[in-house]
Parts: C-alpha cells; sequence; structure tokens
C-alpha cells in the first residue's frame, strides 16, 4: 500500500477524465485514472483518501450503462460524483434519475451552503454538459446547488461522505471549480498535499538507486523533453548508464546533430549514436496503417537496444521516457486505445533485458517540465516541444519513403523557422507539418502540377490531455506558405488544421 496520499478517479468515459486527474495533482495531491470497474478492494489496497467519479455520455437508467462496485459507498472513503458520477451515486443509493431538463455550455449555478461550496459566492457561473438530471435526491442527502433549469446541481451526505455536483467543475469555464475540488480534497478528505515535484524527484532518485544500484542500464534517449528527463533523473541515480541514440532517419531536419551536441558534448553523458535510417525505412517498406506503423517502430527501437546491449556486456535495465498520457491514450483496463505509442502499446513481447524502467511513467507533461527544472536541466532542454517517439513516421500519412521524408523535413523546417522568427514559439505549445496522402491540381510556371497537399498543425495546451489550435496571425502563414510551395518540391497546396482535441488527438495518426 502506498504511503502518499491518493485520489482514485474512475473513468466513466467523460472527455474530461483526464482533465480531473490533471486539476488535483495541480492541488499537490497524487491522483490515478481507473476503469469505472475498479473493485472497493482494489481502491483499498491503493489506500485512496477520495474516490472521483467522472462524469461519462451514457444514461444511468439504461442497463448497459457503466456501473461501480457498490461496496465503494462502503469504504468510509470521500466519493465525489461529477455530471454522470452524480447521477450513479444517486442511484445507487436509492434516487431517481430521469432525462431532461438538457443543459450545455454555460449556466449560473447558485449555491445553498455545504462542504464543496465553503467560501464561495451565493451563485456564479459553471460549465454543464448533461441530458439527464436527478428528479428524486436519495434518501439522507441534501441539495445544496441548482440552476434555475436543473433543480439539483449539487448534493451532499456528509454522514455517509458523498457528495456531487452535476456540473464540471475540472473545466476552466467554471469559475470556482477548482474551489470546488479544493474543499472537496483539503475540506472533506483532509488531505495535506504532498504531491510536488520536489518531493517525486527525491523520492524517484531513491527508488532507482534502491532498484538499480551498480547494475548497468541504458536508456532510450530521443533528445526529447520526456527521454531526456528520464536519462538525467537515472543519470543522478546510476553510475553506469549508456544512453542510446537512435538516429531512424524520422527524425527533424538538424535534429541528429542537435542532440549529440547538447547531450554528449554539452552534458558529458554517455551516448552512443546509431544510424538505423536503412533499417527502418526497410521496415517500414508498405505500411500506411498508423497503428502497424507505431508498432514496427516500437519493436525495432528494442531490436537496436538488444543489439547494442550486447555489444557493451550485459545489461539489467532499459529506460524509457514514457508518460502518463501514453499510458493512458495506449488504453488503461477497459477504456478505449486511442492511439498505441511506440513505448508502450507498441512493446514486443520478449524484451532481452531484466526490466524497463520508466520513470516519469506517472507524470503529466506539465510535470515532466517541471521535474526537468527541479533536477537543474536547462530550458532548453526542459521547454522543447513535443515530439512523437515514431517522429516523422506518423507525420507523413500513408507509406514512409526516404523522398517523402526528405519533403516533410523540409516544410517542417520552414514552418518552425518562420514561427521563431516570429516569436511566437513560446505561445505555441506545438507545431509541426503533415505530408498528407493527398496529391491534388495545381498550377505552377503556366504548368499543371498534381503535388503533395501538405498540412499545417499548431495548438495550445498545458498538458497535452486536451488542447485548442492556435491562432497564428494570417501573414506569418501566408510567409510560410510562399516559402514552402516556392523553396520545396513536392508540394502545391498547403492547409491549416484548425481542430482542437478533443475531438481530434493533435498527431494525425
Amino acid at each position: 500500500m502506498s504511503t502518499r496520499e491518493t485520489v482514485v478517479v474512475l473513468d466513466f468515459g467523460s472527455q474530461y477524465n483526464q482533465l480531473i486527474a490533471r486539476r488535483v495533482r495541480e492541488l499537490d495531491v497524487y491522483c490515478e485514472l481507473l476503469p469505472h470497474d475498479t473493485t472497493a478492494a482494489a481502491i483499498k489496497q491503493k489506500g485512496a483518501v477520495g474516490v472521483i467519479f467522472s462524469g461519462g455520455p451514457d444514461s444511468v437508467y439504461f442497463n448497459d450503462g457503466p456501473k461501480a462496485d457498490p461496496a465503494i459507498l462502503e469504504l468510509g472513503v470521500p466519493v465525489l460524483g461529477i455530471c454522470y458520477g452524480l447521477q450513479l451515486i444517486n442511484q445507487m443509493l436509492g434516487g431517481e434519475v430521469k432525462g431532461g431538463p438538457a443543459e450545455f455550455g454555460r449556466r449560473v449555478v447558485k449555491t445553498t451552503g455545504g462542504a464543496l461550496f465553503q467560501g464561495l459566492p451565493d451563485s456564479w457561473e459553471c460549465w454543464m454538459s448533461h441530458g439527464d438530471f436527478v428528479s428524486r435526491p436519495a434518501p439522507g442527502f441534501t441539495v445544496t446547488a441548482s440552476t434555475d433549469t436543473c433543480p439539483v446541481t449539487g448534493l451532499e451526505n456528509p454522514e455517509k461522505k458523498i457528495y456531487g455536483v452535476q456540473f464540471h467543475p475540472e473545466v476552466a469555464h467554471s469559475r470556482y471549480g477548482r474551489d470546488v475540488l479544493k474543499n472537496f480534497l483539503y475540506g472533506v478528505c483532509g488531505v495535506k498535499g504532498d504531491w510536488t515535484m520536489k518531493n517525486f524527484a527525491a523520492q524517484a532518485a531513491a527508488a532507482l538507486r534502491g532498484k538499480i544500484g551498480d547494475k548497468k542500464v541504458l536508456c532510450a534517449l530521443s533528445g526529447g523533453v520526456d527521454s531526456a528527463v528520464a536519462a538525467a533523473l537515472v543519470h543522478e541515480a546510476c553510475k553506469n548508464l549508456t544512453c542510446i541514440f537512435v538516429d531512424t532517419g524520422l527524425m527533424r531536419k538538424n535534429e541528429a546533430a542537435e542532440v549529440m551536441r547538447v547531450f554528449k558534448d554539452e552534458r558529458g553523458m554517455n551516448v552512443i549514436k546509431v544510424d538505423a535510417e536503412a533499417r527502418f525505412l526497410t521496415k517500414l517498406k508498405g505500411v500506411a496503417d498508423p497503428e502497424k506503423k507505431r508498432k514496427i517502430i516500437g519493436g525495432e527501437f528494442i531490436r537496436v537496444f538488444e543489439e547494442e546491449a550486447k555489444k557493451i556486456g550485459s545489461v539489467d535495465f532499459l529506460v524509457q521516457g514514457t508518460i502518463y498520457p501514453d499510458v493512458i491514450e495506449s488504453g488503461v483496463g477497459k477504456s478505449a486505445v486511442i492511439k498505441s505509442h511506440h513505448n508502450v502499446g507498441g512493446l514486443p513481447d520478449v524484451v532481452d533485458f531484466k526490466e524497463i524502467v520508466e520513470p516519469l511513467r506517472e507524470l503529466f507533461k506539465d510535470e515532466v517540465r517541471a521535474c526537468g527544472f527541479e533536477i537543474g536541466l536547462p530550458a532548453s532542454i526542459v521547454m522543447r516541444q513535443p515530439f512523437p517517439g515514431p517522429g516523422l513516421g506518423i507525420r507523413v500519412i500513408g507509406e514512409v519513403t526516404s523522398d517523402k521524408l526528405h519533403i516533410l523535413r523540409e516544410a517542417d523546417f520552414i514552418f518552425r523557422d518562420e514561427v521563431a522568427k516570429a516569436g511566437l514559439e513560446k505561445e505555441i505549445w506545438q507545431y509541426f507539418a503533415v505530408l498528407t496522402g493527398t496529391q491534388t491540381v495545381g498550377v505552377m510556371g503556366d504548368c499543371r502540377t498534381y503535388d503533395y497537399t501538405l498540412a499545417l498543425r499548431a495548438v495550445t495546451s498545458v498538458d497535452g490531455m486536451t488542447a485548442d489550435w492556435a491562432r497564428i496571425p494570417h501573414d506569418v502563414l501566408e510567409r510560410v506558405s510562399n516559402r514552402i510551395v516556392n523553396e520545396i518540391k513536392g508540394i502545391n497546396r498547403i492547409v491549416y488544421d484548425i481542430t482542437s482535441k478533443p475531438p481530434a488527438t493533435i498527431e494525425w495518426e
């Protein structure tokens, strides 16, 4: 059983479920997202100090709607239900839920006291997204909030330590949503707040020293933020660390040279560079399906490390920069797989190491950055924009070839160069180019062309779990478009992706 204060969020399918976990962690409390059918015994084993039922798209009065273990409500651990979670708890305890009145978007919530609303105004804007409502509260529960169209927006039973809200306190549109969660965590659950990056870094280093000792370790170093922080954590705890940088040929322009300069020359780390472009392209020949590409790339990564391990002698551990969003999006329990990440879902069944060590597996992206600063890494490394493990292999839609990679690499460089020249690189969380598999008719020099369409993607975000498309000024986009079609042969059309996450993911594949 963990000694760390832990809150469990049960996933009932809400688009905001990861956001709930992030908001809890922002309040200095460790949080895990688990499937809705996690048993009370499993929650008790984790030593949970609180449980949150997330929202979800289903109706609780349908037989096929997701349910929870009733014993959770008898653990004596405080429980908070959000939207569907509130409705489910109410029904489980003898209340009634009906369809309508539906509420979507901003609504004014009016509160009448209760533990969740301590210190808050009597009315304020919240974010609603529901088609059902609590028509009759369960016995023993008091209504603590309402809107003009929803009579039960807040419920509580202090004796049972069970609370619920119909709105979504985790989204920024709920003005005092953070305070509601804080009241639940600190006022109801009685947490002290021991989840900080200073504590995490110290505990992670100690755990790594205890696990690794004087054994040999290989680190999968890509040059990205995740692998850099993972390598630095292990480097602090282990003196027998060898970092393997695999140049897959799927990197951005000049990136391979930059990785070696920063980590080997400047940081003095033991880094071995493996040139494997031909090997990866051979494996990817004729493969268009994105999931297959991810698994092939993940499999080849491991095979390369196995081979390098044999060259340097017996190696016990492989370190990877897997982070929590990778784990969530690759599927947790019965949660849907959004996409397999090369270092989670793409691992082969047999790995020639004693164990894979993932020191950042519990962290969201912004927590990884905070951890990087905590252990003394420079901003030039910590604040690099995210780059997927499969690299440009999933930014070339369809089959990956050397010619396509050259086109995309040059176009991506121009995009990033113009964003930097415009002084926007700190405002945009991630920006890149995608070579679509679509060719269209164009006219260049009075001649007909039939070349590729290039998509530009730029988003603003905090942790990558949700993202909004970046409002890049039109004159910057115009310069990018003009340079690409004039400087790079093979592209005759540029489009800009204005889709947020959700419903899209940040990457196209």
